[in-house]
């Protein structure tokens, strides 16, 4: 999608994701079992009181109680648990609130970072204040309500952003092309956050809808996407769950229930202070058994995961990509006092063949564990089997039925990619030019001849040889780029796809997903079930 493009920072933003985006269940403390005597816990809470105290009074520096406790001691014990398990002080509970709901109000533009201290613009939001006001990829964010942005993170730029619905906010850009900055005066509105997007036929009898992640609206989203594509004539549908991190487990678990059978188990957790829960299909298919492949890599976590294994144990889906994540762990959210709460692994899911997909972090460190820079297989020990009897693996995650990896960018195109030249090329040329496009516009070219001028001038280097090979590869990215300026990124997003080879292959491998359905139904009819 459009929004991987040119994350700046890819190992933060996946650890923020994926500790936020765990499978969220209750809302208020349980009563656990007491595993050490009254007498330990109180002398521990003495030992840390003097510790505390001899800091607060003798180190070199004033103390902050808040970056001590909150950002040393209540983090570092949650460390010493798991990967998932958080503290969410008052700025970070709001964020993942907001993320929860799907919802905030501001002005709907994505911001990164750049060198030299300025926030630039990534993309506005379609339809958003921003967008309609004119703002554009990789406009550098100057000022707002006059104050000089430079120095700022991402975060206290989004923060001045962020406002009540009709309030008005000034923000001025630089945008390359242009000698002079621009300023924009845009009324802020209340921004969603579609978890459901780009629902639409991609063949004619077939279905694409991706789902980004699985937020309060996931189900209700989902539910209207699939009857916007007239579910009953539906042929196939492609469900990309690619990157999701995850999010309310009942919100997978709403997705999943539609395509099984009524009663048909979806995934269960059990934990030490809790018992063991099953989640079953309550509503059910109502006999629509279309062919559905599931798209899934290394970034699809957590209720994603469920989804996945619940459709891939019941011979549901065929699941093409990379093997996912492996968080099979649940975290129950605990408000605290101060608008500040706790993210306590409770308990651990397992899907209906009874696989534990989590993925074993106790002897790495959490920066190899987000980063997938261990090589853990999945457990030979966890073996399970599919309704049909195929054989499935606990402990690494969802393990795809067909493999799909990426294809690999040779040198000239990850010289392009890394110093971002067709968007830094369609940012110059829409502020340079103001052009107006057609919807039905493709690269020309004489628009490729002008990206090869704008190349020379700029200094990336390349050969004539690697401009030749690699002409098709350039329009494609010229012109998601050009669509993401001029109609915005639900439109950009839509053509990707379109671009997109593993959602062709999942096309393809169509009558794959078809032939599993039907064997699934023969096998279980020749058990008499």
């Amino acid at each position: 999608m459009v929004n991987k493009r040119r994350c700046l920072s890819i190992f933060p933003l996946a650890a923020i994701a994926l500790y936020v985006a765990g499978a969220f269940v209750g809302h208020g403390a349980e009563r656990v079992p007491a595993l050490s005597s009254e007498d330990d816990i109180r002398e521990g809470v003495r030992t840390f009181t003097r510790v505390y105290s001899l800091i607060e009074n003798h180190f070199a520096d004033p103390v902050s109680p808040d970056k001590v406790i909150y950002k040393g001691a209540i983090t570092s014990m949650l460390r010493t648990l798991d990967p998932h398990s958080s503290f969410f002080d008052p700025k970070d509970f709001r964020l993942l609130q907001e993320d929860q709901r799907g919802r905030y109000s501001g002005v709907g533009m994505y911001v990164g970072a750049r060198s030299g201290g300025r926030v630039i613009v990534i993309y506005p939001f379609s339809n958003s204040p921003a967008f309609l006001a004119g703002i554009h990829p990789l406009d550098t964010l100057i000022n707002i309500d006059g104050k000089s942005t430079k120095g700022m993170n991402t975060s206290q730029v989004a923060d001045l952003l962020k406002g009540p619905r009709g309030t008005k906010v000034e923000v001025t850009v630089k945008r390359d092309g242009r000698e002079q900055p621009i300023t924009f005066t845009i009324t802020r509105n209340d921004i969603p956050r579609a978890s459901v997007q780009n629902a639409f036929r991609i063949r004619p009898n077939m279905g694409y809808v991706r789902i980004e992640s699985f937020n309060e609206n996931t189900g209700r989203e989902f539910e209207t996407a699939m009857k916007a594509l007239s579910e009953s004539t539906l042929e196939g549908l492609v469900l990309d769950m690619r990157g999701n991190p995850g999010g309310l487990l009942r919100e997978g678990v709403a997705v999943a229930d539609r395509f099984l059978k009524k009663g048909q188990l979806i995934v269960s957790h059990r934990g030490r202070a809790s018992a063991e829960r099953p989640y079953h299909s309550r509503r059910g298919n109502a006999g629509r058994e279309y062919p559905i492949v599931v798209l899934v890599d290394r970034a699809s976590a957590s209720a994603a995961e469920i989804v996945a294994g619940a459709l891939q144990d019941h011979d549901r889906a065929w699941v093409m990509g990379e093997t996912t994540f492996g968080k099979g762990l649940v975290q129950s959210q605990f408000p605290l006092s101060g608008d500040t709460a706790l993210l306590l692994t409770t308990a651990k899911y397992y899907t209906p063949s009874g696989r534990l997909i989590q993925r074993d972090y106790s002897h790495i460190s959490f920066f190899d564990y987000y980063s997938r820079k261990e090589t853990a297989a999945r457990n030979p020990n966890d073996v399970r089997t599919t309704d049909s009897g195929r054989t499935v693996y606990g402990g690494g995650g969802i393990t795809p039925d067909e493999k799909f990896e990426p294809q690999k960018l040779n040198a000239f195109q990850t010289a392009l990619r890394q110093a971002d030249a067709t968007a830094r090329f369609v940012a110059w040329y829409f502020g340079a030019k103001e052009p107006k496009f057609q919807r039905d516009w493709r690269p020309d070219e004489s628009f490729l001849t002008e990206f090869h001028e704008w190349l020379l001038a700029n200094k990336i280097e390349f050969s004539e040889a690697d401009f030749t090979v690699n002409r098709d590869w350039m329009k494609e990215r010229l012109h998601i780029d050009v669509v993401l300026t001029a109609f915005g990124k639900d439109e950009a997003d839509r053509l990707a796809i379109q671009y997109d080879r593993e959602v062709a292959q999942a096309i393809k491998s169509m009558p794959k997903a078809k032939a599993l359905v039907e064997n699934a139904r023969e096998v279980l009819a020749k058990r008499g079930q």
